[in-house]
This record gives structure tokens, C-alpha cells and sequence, in this order.
């Protein structure tokens, strides 16, 4: 699984003009599932975004989790990044998922979360979506399961 995180100060996803996930302080959590991915695969992922320490502490370090900040999640899955673009100029989608199971895993990655205690809010799989908000920092990262082997 792939997820693109995105520190933010307040983001929204709407679909068809109806909002359908608002959070203030928190992460914008761009994922997308790959061929072969599994349920534990989500459940990890989900669990080192949770854990991971981008928030400042009192001396400006970023040394603190979304959990430690007590801040929200918006989970909005994003099959464009498994695009291939090693060849020509019109992106490759082979290596995510088949619909049904990115659906199943962005499910499942969101409900691990909210079992971490966490509030998530998410978009629409599938949908059309516009996706606003204010970058904080700008902190964005770039995290796969591929990386760690």
C-alpha cells in the first residue's frame, strides 16, 4: 500500500457538492492500494501514519504523533499513485489494485485508525472528488509497505 500524508491545519473533500469529511488539525492521507496487498499490510500502514512524529512539540521539533496531538484524519483513497511513468507521456495504472479489493483495504486502512482512537473522516472511493486544504508546514511524506521489506 502507498499512502501520500499530508500535515494540515484544516482539509475538506467534497463529492458532487456535498461534504463528505472535514477535519481541522490533523492528516490528509492520500491511499492507494497495489496488487497483492493485504489486510496487514493496511493495519501496518495504518498504524505507523497513527505513530508517525510530524506535529511540534513546545521546543518547534517535530517530535509528536497524530495520536500524542489528539488531531483528526482524512482518508481519501488516490488509485493515481500507482501511476507508472517510466514510458511515454500517458501514466500506467496496472499495479493498483482491482476496485473491489482497494476498496476492502481503504476501508479496512480508515477503520484501523478509528480503532486506534483516532477520528477519521474520508472522501468517496471511486467518487469525483475536490480535496481542500491548508498544508501545515508544508509537511508532506511519501510512505509505501513496499519499503520496508
Amino acid at each position: 500500500m502507498r499512502v501520500l500524508v499530508q500535515r494540515v491545519s484544516e482539509a475538506r473533500v467534497t463529492v458532487a457538492g456535498r461534504v463528505t469529511g472535514e477535519i481541522g488539525r490533523g492528516l490528509v492521507l492520500l491511499v492507494c492500494a497495489m496488487q497483492g496487498d493485504t489486510e496487514a499490510e493496511a493495519e501496518k500502514l495504518a498504524g505507523r501514519v497513527a505513530r508517525l512524529r510530524i506535529f511540534r512539540d513546545a521546543a518547534e521539533k517535530m517530535n509528536l504523533s497524530l495520536q500524542d496531538v489528539g488531531g483528526a484524519a482524512l482518508v481519501v483513497s488516490q488509485f493515481t499513485l500507482a501511476a507508472d511513468t517510466s514510458r511515454g507521456n500517458r501514466p500506467g495504472f496496472s499495479t493498483a489494485a482491482p476496485p473491489e479489493l482497494g476498496e476492502r483495504l481503504y476501508q479496512h486502512f480508515a477503520a484501523h485508525l478509528r480503532g486506534l482512537g483516532l477520528p477519521v473522516e474520508m472522501g468517496e472511493f471511486g467518487a469525483d472528488m475536490a480535496v481542500a486544504l491548508v498544508n501545515d508546514g508544508p509537511v508532506t511524506i511519501w510512505m509505501d509497505t513496499a519499503e520496508r521489506g
